[in-house]
């Protein structure tokens, strides 16, 4: 097997955002990176400056495109943009979303909640596979024979990695294995994905209570059947 025939494609979620009213900001403009979230940035830049990335492309969303940019820079690439990379839409946009808080003290919000296998507050979880399965192959096939990078966010890293591991799409959102700034990396061989993997080069600098019931980070990659 030729290196040619391998493709790796890194998902990566974006970093820590300034938001200090806690507000659900979804698919909203405005919201951009903390000072803590272009640390985690530039961690992952440093952690991926010695690989070979050929292509760089993140969700349209600021505090995406403001993650990608430092590995973009550190390896002389133009930043793409693909609409797929998107967060996923939620009717709870713009409110704080809690129990016994924000939306959910009002009654006219419950009819959003009477189905979490699709999801009724949002877009569905087989919308979220079909786009997001698309723009990981636009990335394969822009790098191919190389890595490329994709900076997205944390639900549809999750709903898609959950479908190539043959995981039901309805989950617990608490267990998800998707910190800030982590990468859920797919290896490709031709245009078969042959391995997931998961790390966390900026796991120092995430917020100790939002790694609280987080899976644990397991050393390797999934490999699936040639």
């Amino acid at each position: 097997m030729s290196n040619d025939d391998i493709t790796v494609v890194h998902l990566m979620r974006h970093g820590e955002v300034h938001n200090p009213d806690g507000v659900l900001y979804g698919r909203r403009a405005g919201y951009h990176l903390s000072e803590l979230g272009r640390q985690m940035a530039d961690r992952v830049a440093e952690h991926l400056a010695d690989r070979d990335v050929t292509h760089v492309v993140a969700s349209p969303l600021e505090r995406a495109q403001e993650t990608a940019t430092p590995i973009a820079k550190a390896h002389g690439l133009d930043l793409a943009t693909d609409e797929r990379l998107i967060e996923a839409a939620n009717v709870f946009e713009g409110k704080t979303f809690g129990v016994g808080d924000g939306a959910l003290r009002k009654p006219a919000n419950w009819r959003h909640l009477t189905n979490p296998f699709r999801p009724s507050w949002g877009e569905p979880y087989v919308e979220q596979v079909v786009r997001m399965m698309a723009a990981l192959d636009r990335a394969r096939d822009a790098a191919r024979g190389h890595e490329a990078v994709c900076v997205s966010h944390q639900l549809p890293i999750w709903i898609v990695r959950s479908f190539v591991e043959k995981r039901r799409l309805w989950h617990d959102p608490r267990k998800r294995q998707c910190t800030l700034a982590s990468l859920t990396t797919f290896t490709y061989r031709g245009d078969k994905i042959v391995s997931v993997g998961y790390s966390e080069p900026a796991r120092d600098l995430v917020p100790a209570h939002l790694l609280a019931g987080a899976k644990p980070v397991k050393g390797g990659a999934k490999a699936f059947g040639a």
